[in-house]
């Protein structure tokens, strides 16, 4: 049960994963096919990660 009184807690990463497949969820539903792999990179922005950490 949860603790009364306004201590939420919040997982920034659990949020973040979230918000991912949410993306990806509204991307396949907009979608006419099945997203190509390339298209979920997209979505996901893994060549901006990359980019970022300098790989």
């Amino acid at each position: 049960m949860a603790p009364v009184g306004g201590t939420a807690v919040q997982d920034h990463v659990a949020l973040a994963e979230i918000e991912l497949c949410g993306e990806l969820i509204i991307a396949a539903s907009a979608a006419e096919d099945r997203l190509s792999l390339e298209s979920i990179d997209e979505v996901l922005k893994v060549a901006e990660e990359r980019n970022a950490s300098g790989d």
